[in-house]
């Protein structure tokens, strides 16, 4: 507890304020008195905030829902002010310790216990739901336990029943673990998702561990929508009761009467909580409170000799001395200090990478035991129909999802069945790439760089960076095109720029989106033929080459401290300093220069189209491994997977073809009709093919 400071309020309605309970970035909690001594906690904006209308609406939303539930097992309110002057609530102190406090320093509930703490809450969510609002946040820390039972508090983020769940930037809508899979992924809430959070806290109640683990808190809500609860510790006969209650589909879930009849209070009632092994503690908070709650003495005269009783402003201390801080309807260790301690946990996980997922590896067909014939064509894993976008660049498989641009968005589909896993609407359908599989970023229709778990779809961290287009990513950053045509180097670590690159004049406007980062170099080609590289530590300018290209788009690779381009040669340059280490030229079949294709490189080789003809060279020094011995153009890369090597035939129809990766040799071609977009993109022992507007999955070998 902590006096009145300058600038602090002497009153607030008819409260007397005292000190201050807690304080944070938005506002404080102080300890007031009215003129009966009536003590409550008096929680406020600070005022140079309560114009925020957000702030504000959470705060009267707050107020509204915590006075609309009449519950013996709720904090009461005791009065507010939300218009006019600084907003405030007068909540109901109460003189007990959170579930979470209990747990961490007593250990799990003992079973009557946990069977009186499950039909309590259960019928003061009934109460809760009565009055028409969904808790929608509860945890230990919002389960006060008192002499007389349990009491829930923090109605902050309460809503009424079937509100949507809605985040902004920065925030966690739910508390990583409890909240229920419709939570977790944005969708309408209703009552069962205060039955999940109970089954949640039931299990922490009993065993001390939480249901939902991780190691980042996007690994946590990952185990919410998908993963099975942690039950170690907890008994078969407690396992049957609470085990309905985490069921991910919320008709499954059982009704709060049911929960309350199986789980069958102990005919002790409320002894159990005046007998609990935290009785002493309460009672001890409890005397404090009745002290601090009689009426004030009047001042003594200044000559008078001082009682012996203990002061106000001591007993205020030891209120909050050694963690013995009043709980206090939303207050346990200062309202506003959760609040901000919230804020920092979610600015924390957004930038907390989540591990990337495992890929489902389909199985590779074998020729020999009769899976497909050479030289034939296989049958597609799975196909859907319209919808991809006309803007939508290749697939981009990312473990157990495939990325496209949908219309009007970006989309996930299961890289298994093809199902649709999740769509995000409001971004530009060309613009996404993986960050090491672990988020696809992407770009708002207002510029903003956006970032979700490629399994999920959940949102992470975003940039207001002005990007019109995205070029390229490596572990520190994503790279973006401005609206007014320059670079920037966004960090990944916590959505801020590092650099702005102004292009010389001669390429300003002419980039690709073929960007590609490696040996300390971005690596820019141009729509005419240019390649320049920028320094990525700084965005400065390193080099450039002209006119590699004259009709051939240049799709590069780098490789280590190498890049490797098209063009009019297939070269290889340091990445450094672009100086050239080898370079081959091509023809077409009547032996007249050529360009070559985009440009592939897999485990020491380099892939690319010569010509017409896909070719595999060494590394080292471009030498010739093989050109395929089949008629027809390769567009696009040239890209390895299983045993072959994958290219898109344009030649005369359009087909997805595949060669032998040892030494070319035709293996199949899946025929196409004709369509105006096709591309090609694999991965986990897939080919994916866009066509049109439908996606493709093909099997290999």
């Amino acid at each position: 507890m902590k006096p009145l400071g300058t600038g602090d309020p002497l009153r607030l309605g008819p409260y007397r304020l005292l000190g201050v309970l807690g304080e944070g970035g938005m506002g404080k909690v102080y300890v007031g008195q009215d003129r009966a001594g009536a003590v409550a906690a008096v929680k406020v904006l600070r005022p140079e905030l309560a114009h925020d209308q957000n702030l504000s609406q959470r705060f009267v939303r707050e107020a509204l829902a915590a006075k609309a539930v009449r519950s013996p097992g709720v904090a009461a309110v005791l009065g507010a002010q939300t218009e006019g002057g600084r907003p405030w609530i007068a909540t109901e102190v109460l003189a007990g310790l959170t579930l979470d406090e209990a747990v961490d320093k007593y250990g799990p509930l003992e079973e009557e216990r946990l069977r009186a703490l499950a039909t309590s809450i259960a019928r003061t969510l009934t109460d809760v739901h009565t009055a028409g609002f969904v808790h929608r946040d509860l945890k230990p820390q919002n389960i006060v336990l008192t002499a007389t039972g349990p009491r829930l508090i923090d109605f902050g983020i309460a809503r009424p029943e079937h509100g949507l769940t809605l985040t902004t930037t920065g925030q966690v809508p739910v508390t990583p673990g409890y909240g229920a899979p419709e939570q977790v992924l944005g969708r309408r809430v209703t009552p069962a998702a205060d039955v999940f959070s109970l089954g949640a806290v039931l299990v922490y109640a009993a065993t001390g561990q939480r249901a939902f683990q991780g190691g980042h808190v996007a690994a946590v809500q990952y185990e919410v929508v998908h993963g099975e609860p942690q039950w170690h510790g907890l008994p078969p006969h407690l396992h049957a009761l609470i085990a309905p209650c985490l069921a991910k589909e919320e008709a499954a879930r059982p009704g709060l009467g049911q929960i309350a009849a199986a789980f069958g209070a102990p005919k002790s009632g409320k002894r159990v909580w005046t007998g609990g092994p935290w009785a002493e503690e309460i009672k001890d908070r409890e005397s404090r409170m009745r002290r601090l709650a009689a009426p004030p003495v009047p001042d003594a005269p200044a000559t008078a000799t001082a009682s012996p009783g203990v002061s106000r402003r001591r007993l205020l201390t030891g209120l909050a001395a050694g963690g013995a801080v009043l709980t206090v309807g939303g207050a346990a260790t200062g309202w506003w200090q959760l609040q901000e301690k919230s804020r920092k946990e979610a600015r924390e996980a957004l930038f907390s990478l989540p591990d990337a997922v495992r890929t489902p590896q389909a199985r590779l067909l074998d020729a020999d035991a009769g899976d497909y014939i050479v030289d034939g064509s296989p049958k597609a894993l799975w196909s859907v129909d319209t919808v991809m976008d006309s803007e939508s660049p290749a697939p981009l498989p990312v473990r157990d999802v495939v990325v496209i641009g949908a219309f009007g968005g970006v989309a996930a589909h299961n890289v298994v069945d093809g199902k649709r896993r999740w769509e995000r609407s409001g971004l530009l359908s060309g613009e996404y790439l993986s960050l090491s599989d672990q988020l696809i970023a992407a770009i708002d229709t207002k510029g903003t760089l956006v970032t979700f778990v490629p399994s999920t779809g959940e949102p992470r961290w975003t940039a207001d960076v002005g990007a019109k287009a995205l070029l390229a990513a490596d572990k520190e950053l994503v790279y973006v095109l401005t609206e007014d045509g320059r670079v920037r180097g966004v960090r990944r670590s916590d959505a801020t720029i590092r650099w702005t690159a102004k292009l010389p004049a001669a390429h300003r406007g002419k980039l690709s989106k073929k960007a590609v980062p490696g040996g300390g170099r971005l690596v820019l080609p141009t729509t005419d033929g240019h390649v320049l590289a920028l320094a990525s530590e700084d965005g400065r300018f390193a080099w450039e080459r002209r006119d590699q290209a004259e009709k051939a788009a240049i799709v590069p690779a780098v490789d280590g401290e190498t890049v490797y381009v098209n063009g009019r040669t297939l070269s290889a340059w340091k990445a450094s300093d672009g100086t050239e280490v080898w370079s081959q030229r091509t023809t077409d079949m009547y032996d007249i220069p050529a360009e070559w294709g985009p440009v592939t490189v897999h485990e020491g080789s380099v892939y690319s189209t010569g010509g017409m003809f896909p070719e595999r060279r060494l590394v080292g020094d471009g030498a010739k491994i093989w050109s395929s011995r089949r008629d027809g153009m390769a567009a696009g890369r040239l890209l390895v997977q299983g045993t072959g090597v994958w290219m898109i035939d344009d030649s005369i129809d359009t087909s997805v073809h595949a060669v032998n990766v040892e030494d070319g040799f035709p293996g199949w071609t899946y025929e196409l009709p004709e369509a105006e977009r096709k591309d090609l993109a694999v991965g986990g022992n897939r080919a994916f093919v866009r066509h049109g507007a439908s996606l493709h999955a093909l099997p290999v070998f």
